[in-house]
């Protein structure tokens, strides 16, 4: 190969940030065929990247990127470099603003094919057409020619970069070096971890009858964190699928042979959701019945209306099953070092359970210098505010793991629950809930009519559950309101009951009213957190068991809307 006779100039390097620095990715199964890594941007997460990856301290920097004006203002052009095995293999990079009437349709989307070599390639943003109706920054998409197929590595690894207009500086970007999970700093981490083993019968119980070679069910209930979200694959690198391997290894005869595993992480939910989807998700509806459970709920339940008494009641649901399953409680972190762990950490000492804490684990250290005994950095560990990286992943997994050692090496507790004579620490209100959606046949729900919510939503929630790959379409059982004012009425007997809908960010999604007894009880709006998940609502709670009436209908004006309820949760 030649070059030219006369090669320009360099163009001098702006000053700019990191947003994301050498993670791995890899593409989502689409329908079209392709696969796409989606990283979102909205909700606080690129303004805490900048803090964490670009290390941003400038308030007024920070607030610029909260809106699409203020992201034209700071930023001057966009350094994109993946990098692939092989060769010519090609992304295409794209950024999406969300939109002021159509949150996913009537923004600005910026997009570049890029060869995938480790090369930086530069996006101008003058270059680029801007829309008129741009709100704020939404999301990064890489979109590769086809998804990922094994699910035993990354597909790619990423690195983006702000550079700024003139103005504006950054500093310069901290080195990292590589995490030594052998040190004896990582292994002082772990120890922080363990909040408490707990009685350890029902646990040590489960782990000695896998160690004989019987069949033990391992499975794991929380938010996207549970999921697997920042795990890449997602499949694999996830702190449950991780504990799973160790699981096998401490125990099993190997990997997926007499330990069995169920993971039912469903994104953006709280256990207000988990209790009512816990024997579908988790027990398979009878099918299953795991002997070792891990809840992981603490950075998810602020959205949970009860403040705690629906955690306790899934808790306690699962405690109550036959088999006498072991309860973990898992507490993970969010990069500003919060978690709901005071909150729940009641129920783990009241039930006598084990606990594993990820922010004792991780917070202290990443303020100490490399040289203080830090292990791993805030950008090593978070893939965004929310979510960790597969270190992250993994330095969850090792603190249960490191639980469950110690529980192998300690004496039988004797096991004394009684759930009967256990009082509930917090609230039990919810421990019997059952799930009701259209697939159903209950003798305590009796449906009048499904009036004008007479069709069946597909555009559904998607989770990749146990080890899958391709996402399983949550609560594909409902009833889908599209035109009309006839109202959804049913008769339950019940003591509770909680609708769960479908949140969503179309601009032609409708708010519903909910009346029980012709009494308003609340309003549904799926615009509320805009984007689409499943939404557990309270209709009403401890009151007489008897037949209650309840019609949802659709809010006045929003007659020519859409709405989807995805089922109820009802306790009789």
């Amino acid at each position: 190969m030649t070059g030219p006779k006369a090669p320009k100039d360099p163009t001098q390097k702006r000053q700019g940030f990191y947003i994301m620095r050498n993670k791995e990715i890899s593409g989502s199964v689409q329908p079209d065929g392709t696969g796409v890594q989606f990283i979102y941007l909205n909700d606080g997460r690129m303004i805490s990247s900048a803090k964490i990856v670009g290390n941003i301290t400038d308030n007024a920097m920070l607030d610029l990127l909260s809106t699409t004006e203020g992201f034209r203002q700071l930023v001057h052009s966009i350094g994109i470099s993946v990098e692939m095995d092989g060769t010519d293999k090609k992304t295409v990079f794209e950024l999406q603003m969300y939109g002021k009437s159509d949150m996913y349709g009537s923004g600005t989307t910026l997009r570049m094919e890029i060869l995938a070599d480790g090369m930086e390639h530069t996006l101008n943003l003058s270059d680029c057409e801007w829309s008129d109706d741009d709100d704020i920054p939404g999301q990064i998409r890489f979109v590769f020619d086809e998804p990922q197929k094994d699910g035993t590595a990354a597909q790619a690894q990423a690195t983006v970069k702000f550079y700024l207009n003139d103005g504006f500086s950054a500093p310069e970007p901290d080195e990292e070096e590589r995490v030594d999970f052998a040190c004896g700093a990582y292994q002082e981490m772990l120890q922080k971890s363990l909040v408490q083993t707990g009685d350890n019968a029902r646990l040590k119980t489960a782990i000695e009858r896998a160690k004989q070679g019987e069949d033990i069910t391992i499975a794991f209930i929380g938010g996207s964190i549970t999921q697997g979200a920042g795990a890449v694959p997602i499949n694999t690198k996830c702190y449950a699928w991780q504990t799973f391997e160790g699981l096998c290894r401490l125990a099993g005869k190997g990997v997926d042979e007499n330990i069995h595993y169920i993971k039912a992480g469903v994104g953006g939910t709280p256990s207000e959701l988990g209790m009512i989807r816990y024997e579908r998700d988790v027990c398979r509806d009878g099918a299953v019945s795991p002997d070792i459970v891990v809840v992981e709920f603490a950075v998810n339940d602020e959205g949970d209306e009860t403040k705690g008494i629906c955690y306790e009641s899934l808790v306690r649901k699962i405690l109550a099953a036959g088999n006498k399953p072991a309860v973990i409680l898992l507490f993970a972190v969010f990069a500003n070092d919060w978690n709901l762990q005071e909150r729940l950490a009641v129920v783990g000492e009241q039930y006598h359970l084990p606990m594993v804490s990820t922010r004792d684990c991780v917070v202290d250290q990443f303020y100490k210098m490399a040289n203080e005994g830090r292990v791993v950095t805030k950008n090593q560990f978070f893939y965004d505010c929310f979510h960790p990286t597969n270190i992250g992943h993994k330095i969850m997994a090792d603190g249960l793991l490191y639980m469950m050692q110690k529980v192998d090496r300690s004496p039988m507790d004797e096991d004394i629950l009684d759930l009967s004579s256990v009082l509930a620490v917090i609230g039990d209100t919810f421990e019997q809930v059952w799930l009701y959606d259209r697939s159903s046949k209950a003798d305590a729900v009796k449906i009048l009519s499904t009036g004008d919510f007479s069709e069946t939503d597909e555009e559904l929630q998607g989770v990749e559950m146990d080890r899958d790959l391709t996402q399983t379409k949550q609560f594909p059982y409902n009833w889908k309101h599209v035109k009309g004012a006839v109202p959804f009425v049913m008769e339950v007997n019940c003591t509770s009951l909680v609708m769960v809908n479908k949140d969503s960010g179309a601009p032609n999604a409708g708010c519903a009213q909910v009346f029980v007894d012709g009494e308003a009880a609340l309003l549904a709006d799926p615009k509320q957190n805009g984007w689409t998940h499943c939404n557990p609502l309270i209709c009403f709670q401890n009151r007489e068991r008897r037949t209650w009436r309840v019609e949802v209908r659709m809010q006045p004006g929003d007659e020519d809307k859409e709405f989807t309820i995805l089922g109820f949760g009802v306790v009789s």
